[in-house]
């Protein structure tokens, strides 16, 4: 059996293992382990800790060693602070960029608010939960470490939605979100629906007490799913996009607002359901730029029925294909919230306009470096960076940046 040393880990958390010339990768493991296996195209599937390192810990979850939603539990909080920290500063330092870490938060155990779980009928029932690691195979879940008690106290019920409308041969998508007015459910990749299974599904909703069931296109709705965003009450299109965590949208949106502070006009891309922009305009004069006509139709009824919020004006555009150019780009400061991809062609009309101010999110180190450099060669330089640990125990981390004309 061949033995490694594990040199660090990579971008999604598994270990970079050495045996003299010979590099593979080994999933739970840590840097400076030494660990025996062998390596099959590349990974070692599972490999035995000879020499543990000082910062692991023993997993909180049981189903941690199956389950490919966490990959990094067996490492200590203060190894994971620092890691998430040093993938951020590797990603600025490969573009030739460097920032100053001004904040980090983590988002506490049991916070996930919003899930994307995935089910499949079986003979017995149903599977429900998350897809084993490097696999396709779903991991049966009773009790997960990252979700809120209310997701958690479900999941027997959400079994039954899968065995109401699922299929032995095709897999279920559930995202799941908490609400105050409940969880708000939708599926996609279910049956198809018909009379029968639209009344069965009705049921389930009531006994369940869902707030709203959404079924690919058809919708019961028992209650508005609205969520508290600033003053307002937005109820966001079925399974939009959302902040993870309470906590961590708490930390991304109060870097944002002290980013932008003093700033009458404001304008926000990738504009979403109003993350942003309904709390901004508490302060400030908002235009909110989206791709797509449901959140932004969202956005627009909440800031209709909210009192006290200045002037919010939207737009539907893709930025990806049609950035706003640099005289669509006079605002005295512009926030904006990518997808993983980034925003390079939005980047690149930014760095030609006379813009003094930006409060750029990220959801990916690399992308954002890119974008980053491409600014920088613009004038635009990163004065702070916050670093946001939304997906606790995961490899994915987010950055709030202030950057600001030279």
């Amino acid at each position: 059996m061949t033995q490694w040393t594990v040199e660090r880990l990579g971008r999604k958390g598994d270990g970079v293992a050495l045996a003299g010339d010979a590099r593979a990768l080994a999933a739970l493991t840590l840097p400076g382990e030494v660990i025996e296996g062998e390596a099959v195209d590349g990974r070692i599937a599972a490999p035995r800790i000879l020499s543990p390192s000082p910062d692991r810990v023993r997993p909180a979850c049981p189903h941690y060693r199956a389950c490919g939603g966490c990959s990094l539990m067996h490492g200590s909080d203060e190894f994971l602070r620092r890691w998430k920290v040093g993938v951020v500063e590797q990603a600025l330092q490969a573009q030739g960029l460097a920032a100053p870490i001004a904040g980090i938060h983590v988002s506490p155990p049991r916070s996930r608010r919003r899930a994307v779980l995935s089910g499949r009928r079986t003979k017995k029932g149903a599977l429900l939960g998350f897809h084993a690691r490097a696999s396709e195979v779903i991991t049966d879940i009773a009790d997960c470490q990252v979700l809120r008690p209310a997701i958690q106290d479900a999941l027997p019920f959400l079994r039954r939605l899968v065995v109401a409308g699922g299929s032995r041969t095709g897999e279920m998508s559930l995202a799941v979100t908490e609400t105050p007015a409940g969880l708000d459910v939708a599926v996609t990749g279910g049956k198809p629906m018909d009379s029968q299974l639209f009344q069965s599904l009705a049921a389930l909703a009531d006994e369940g007490d869902l707030a709203r069931l959404s079924w690919d296109d058809r919708t019961i709705t028992r209650r508005p799913p609205a969520l508290v965003m600033g003053r307002a009450r937005v109820v966001p299109p079925p399974g939009a996009f959302l902040q993870a965590t309470p906590e961590g949208e708490a930390a991304l949106i109060a870097a944002v607002r002290d980013i932008t502070r003093g700033a009458g006009r404001v304008l926000d891309l990738f504009a979403g359901c109003g993350t942003f922009t309904l709390p901004l305009a508490e302060q400030a004069e908002i235009h909110a730029v989206e791709g797509l006509a449901a959140p932004l139709a969202a956005l627009d009824a909440a800031a209709r029925q909210t009192a006290g919020l200045r002037r919010i004006t939207t737009e539907t555009r893709d930025l990806a294909r049609r950035p706003l150019l640099p005289d669509e780009l006079r605002h005295n400061a512009i926030v904006i919230d990518p997808p993983r991809a980034g925003a390079e062609a939005q980047a690149r009309e930014i760095a030609r306009a006379q813009v003094a101010r930006l409060a750029w999110v990220s959801c990916d180190p690399v992308t954002f470096a890119r974008d980053a450099r491409i600014l920088a060669e613009g004038g635009l330089d990163i004065v702070r960076l916050f670093v946001v640990d939304q997906f606790r125990w995961s490899p994915h981390v987010e950055t709030v940046a202030e950057i600001r004309r030279r």
